[in-house]
């Protein structure tokens, strides 16, 4: 994964996409500057103090053992986890919550960021919306980790995980009937008020009567569909379609 390579140190006076990833990690770790691509003294300052905080030489250059703890929350989310004979929708929960337990978030603008560009295959930025990226990368490593095809044709567009999913016989139409058939691990999806049209998709989770528990990426504590992070948020039934697992 492009995101947790070490190549060589980042120092002083130098530049590009590699200092613009540690200034990013310094900042969602909350010891860094604007990301600007530019390892100037605002930089080397943040990371001296970094080094001080996890007991490592105060040297102000990013070395392996400064990067590792850098990119570790992102290590932790992406840790393959013992199938231990669990479904593939079970798995799609466990691999859901070891990603929020790690607090995957947006940093240096909308749709940006080192986590957006893990979930997007490298993509970031204004036209790279990731909540279908999310969903399809823990649904992924479920797959993976059980050993078997991917139950759906991975998108980051919500309509084509739709299609796709109808296209396997695994799509579920909302409807007080059919909730008995959504199982942990789903992806639901938020149906717009044109038909064949969703604006957002997210795991579910577990059901409570008339809402159900759900992890979903590029949302936050509104539930917006435009968020900036990955979180669990409890939602109704109503215009929520799902694809089965």
């Amino acid at each position: 994964m492009e995101e947790l390579k070490f190549a060589n140190e980042i120092k002083r006076k130098d530049r590009g996409k590699k200092v613009k990833r540690i200034q990013e990690w310094l900042s969602l770790q909350g010891a860094g500057p604007a990301p600007d691509s530019d390892f100037g003294p605002a930089t080397e300052t943040s990371v001296k103090r970094y080094q001080r905080k996890k007991g490592l030489p105060i040297t102000g250059v990013v070395d392996k053992a400064t990067f590792d703890l850098l990119v570790a929350p992102m290590q932790a989310a992406v840790k393959p986890i013992a199938p231990d004979g669990k479904s593939v929708g079970k798995l799609v929960v466990a691999y859901a919550r070891q990603h929020l337990k790690q607090h995957p978030r947006e940093i240096g603008g909308p749709n940006s960021g080192p986590w957006v560009r893990l979930y997007m295959n490298g993509l970031e930025g204004a036209g790279a919306p990731w909540c279908a990226g999310f969903a399809c990368f823990v649904l992924k490593q479920a797959a993976d980790t059980a050993g078997v095809a991917m139950p759906i044709v991975p998108s980051f567009g919500v309509d084509a995980l739709a299609v796709s999913a109808k296209d396997r016989d695994r799509f579920i139409k909302g409807s007080s009937q059919n909730r008995r058939k959504v199982r942990p691990g789903a992806l639901f999806l938020s149906a717009k008020d044109v038909p064949n049209d969703w604006s957002h998709v997210g795991i579910f989770v577990s059901a409570s009567g008339e809402s159900f528990t759900s992890i979903e990426g590029n949302t936050n504590d509104e539930g917006s569909f435009e968020g900036f992070e990955v979180c669990t948020r409890i939602r109704g039934w109503d215009k929520k379609d799902f694809i089965r697992i």
